[in-house]
């Protein structure tokens, strides 16, 4: 399995982790391809990232319990899927709080 660097993650295709593909390209595509102004390709990509934290999630699950129950063959593939949710976790909680802030300063602004 390859790790592509921080910088190059756009450009990542799919990679999997056990018998599961996982893709990053899609949400990414999504939130950069966004050329609408009334916030419908926002929540879109908004959604379609957490469908995908849901997915990166089921898929931490499944492993764990296979580690747990000694099905699972190597143990990096459950210690790197949940680290994947973990940081998808962080990185949608982010993008949810900067929305928030430009929300309250949009609200703050005089007409």
């Amino acid at each position: 399995m390859t790790i592509p660097a921080i910088g190059a993650v756009q450009a990542a295709g799919p990679f999997s982790i056990g018998e599961h593909d996982l893709s990053i390209r899609g949400a990414l595509a999504a939130a950069s391809g966004a050329a609408s102004t009334d916030g419908a390709a926002f929540g879109e990509s908004l959604s379609g990232a957490i469908d995908g934290l849901q997915q990166l999630q089921s898929t931490s699950n499944e492993l764990a319990i296979k580690a747990v129950t000694g099905d699972l063959d190597d143990i990096h593939d459950a210690t790197i899927a949940s680290t994947r949710a973990a940081v998808t976790l962080e990185l949608i909680a982010a993008v949810r709080n900067k929305g928030v802030e430009a929300f309250n300063e949009i609200m703050r602004m005089q007409a």
